[in-house]
């Protein structure tokens, strides 16, 4: 059961984000799936990877723990159109597997992912500590810190809001607006409706979650934000390495910086810790991102 006292009943928002991910299957390797009602001008790419992750998912022939996820973008999806996914799946054994997932859209591809599985048993641990943050119930809901930028981030505002946010520190267009700039982010996210008691299912809300705020250190970086100042980012590429099962109907926070950015290209990475501290997946994604200075509003 979830940690927070808050009620668990579903949002419309959430509820299209579960429809989205229960995918059609149309063939033994083959699925399609939809778009949500409220979608960007391309299709978003954490619904793509998570849509990836679950057609890879069904087609394992025992269950096993995912192990990692790359994937590249290739084209821009159209949201008024579904998208066909073809698994091919590229061994199977009693402890791993692996499978690719081509994203299609009328014979043009969208993305190819790698998925690997992986059941290694016991062994070694070590991590990372997580970072000392407020906890997430005492910090405000992100409809209160999109309050009164409502001109400057309607991508934001009109968005999809399937995940709870809380973050720990001011997002972007509010650093932007006092001045501040800052190298990570640090949000917590969880489900923001109840979920079923499926592991694959609350690892692809995860999947799909890790696509949000990722860039976002890139910019803050130098005191910028969305909205602010005129900034193109697209995902180039994206990877998230799977360490221990999630439940994301519990707060997790994920972490986020960014070691480099060169050559308008940027690389964001992150780390996923359950509200105990353990560390539960990692994530690096690399966009590209332009940036035309004095276009300012």
């Amino acid at each position: 059961m979830p940690a927070s006292n808050e009620p668990t009943a579903s949002n419309p928002d959430f509820d299209e984000l579960m429809a989205v991910l229960d995918l059609n299957r149309i063939g033994e390797d083959v699925f399609i799936g939809s778009h949500p009602s409220k979608t960007p001008l391309r299709t978003f790419g954490g619904q793509l990877m998570a849509q990836s992750f679950v057609a890879s998912s069904r087609t394992l022939l025992r269950e096993l723990p995912p192990n990692a996820l790359s994937i590249h973008f290739i084209n821009g999806g159209d949201p008024a159109k579904d998208i066909e996914f073809r698994v091919v799946p590229l061994r199977d054994e009693r402890r791993f597997a692996n499978r690719r997932v081509d994203a299609m859209q009328d014979g043009t591809l969208l993305a190819t992912a790698m998925i690997s599985y992986l059941s290694g048993g016991a062994g070694l641990e070590h991590s990372i500590d997580p970072p000392q943050v407020a906890e997430p119930d005492t910090l405000p809901r992100i409809r209160e810190l999109l309050r009164g930028y409502e001109d400057t981030v309607p991508g934001f505002v009109n968005a999809l809001h399937p995940i709870e946010w809380r973050y720990t520190n001011d997002p972007a267009w509010v650093m932007r607006d006092k001045g501040e700039r800052l190298d990570h982010n640090r949000v917590w996210v969880k489900a923001d409706g109840p979920m079923p008691d499926d592991p694959m299912l609350h690892t692809a809300v995860m999947v799909y979650s890790s696509d949000t705020t990722v860039l976002d250190s890139i910019i803050t970086t130098h005191g910028l934000s969305w909205g602010f100042d005129r900034i193109f980012a697209a995902s180039a590429n994206h990877t998230v390495w799977f360490h221990r099962p999630v439940r994301f109907d519990d707060w997790v926070l994920y972490s986020t910086s960014s070691p480099v950015a060169t050559d308008s290209r940027g690389l964001g990475s992150g780390y996923f810790f359950d509200r105990s501290g353990q560390l539960l997946a990692t994530v690096v994604q690399e966009g590209i991102l332009k940036y035309f200075p004095g276009s300012r509003r």
